[in-house]
């Protein structure tokens, strides 16, 4: 009986595409010959979804999975939308919030259910990857989630967590945490404060802003006041704390989490929140129809 090293397993990883505990039988089934664990491979059918890495996956779920004060939300990609209604993908997609707990970037979340998706591809038939990866956690306190267009619990196309550090009461700070997070799916805010906005960003906008002001003709010290006057209003736009809360416009985040400061009796602080929309920054395949029907027909569209 050969020696199954990990050499000999990488090496038919490699070549094969597939997950390593397949690899490793394939190879133990064949007495560590590469070219018969392919063979081996491709009769079980597992060797195909290398064939599929190079399609686009923008389609799948965004799980949101929980433990204490710790909440992962993970990104879990397929070819279609039709799959996100599939039990054996949504099992892989919540496996995947799972790992996501104990794990420190999507790589690690993706080698813990890469044998699961291998099988699964070679079952559906469908390219599939774990494509992005958030976890927050707090001391004391809450993180708060919301799944919106939600398939089935904790399972959708827009996951939010919201992390507020306080001693009050957990019911209240989740229920505030939850509105929290429904607005940040609603308004995507780029940062939590005016400290964390991309300089670039703002640069950006003071550049525009100027220009703008210049060209209306005002004197130079009015100009600064329009621009200093826009960019305050890019912040309300573009800062969760600064936003006029959706659920009631007459107060921003800011003061909502005060008040709620106030009515526990207790210091609250929302340290963190984070957004997965799936799909978002994929680039998609535009099919043409039309061109399509031209070349099936031999004629114009």
């Amino acid at each position: 009986m050969a020696e199954i090293t990990a050499a000999l397993v990488k090496e038919l990883r490699e070549k094969s595409g597939v997950g390593m505990m397949d690899c490793k039988k394939a190879l133990s089934e064949n007495d560590g010959d590469i070219e018969a664990s392919l063979d081996w491979l491709r009769a079980k059918g597992l060797s195909k979804a290398a064939k599929k890495a190079d399609r686009i996956a923008a389609e799948g779920l965004v799980v949101i999975a929980t433990s204490g004060t710790t909440a992962a939300a993970v990104e879990v990609n397929a070819e279609t939308d039709f799959v996100a209604r599939n039990d054996l993908f949504q099992a892989l997609a919540r496996a995947a919030g799972q790992a996501g707990l104990s794990a420190n970037s999507a790589e690690e979340v993706h080698a813990s259910v890469e044998d699961q998706i291998t099988h699964l591809i070679a079952t559906i038939g469908e390219n599939m990857m774990v494509r992005r990866f958030a976890k927050l956690s707090v001391s004391q306190g809450v993180v708060a989630s919301y799944i919106h267009n939600a398939v089935a619990p904790d399972l959708g196309r827009i996951g939010v967590l919201v992390a507020l550090e306080s001693a009050g009461d957990t019911a209240v700070l989740n229920d505030i945490g939850r509105k929290i997070a429904m607005h940040v799916a609603a308004t995507q805010p780029q940062s939590l404060s005016t400290d964390d906005l991309d300089p670039a960003a703002i640069e950006r906008e003071k550049a525009i802003f100027t220009e703008q002001a210049l060209a209306s003709g005002k004197p130079a010290q009015v100009v600064e006041k329009m621009v200093e006057g826009r960019i305050r209003k890019f912040f309300e736009e573009v800062v969760l704390t600064k936003q006029a809360f959706v659920m009631n416009p007459d107060q921003t985040i800011e003061q909502l989490v005060a008040d709620t400061a106030k009515q526990l009796g207790t210091p609250v602080t929302l340290t963190a929140f984070t957004r997965l929309a799936l799909g978002e920054g994929v680039e998609k395949k535009q099919d043409d129809f039309a061109a399509e029907v031209a070349a099936m027909t031999g004629g114009a569209a």
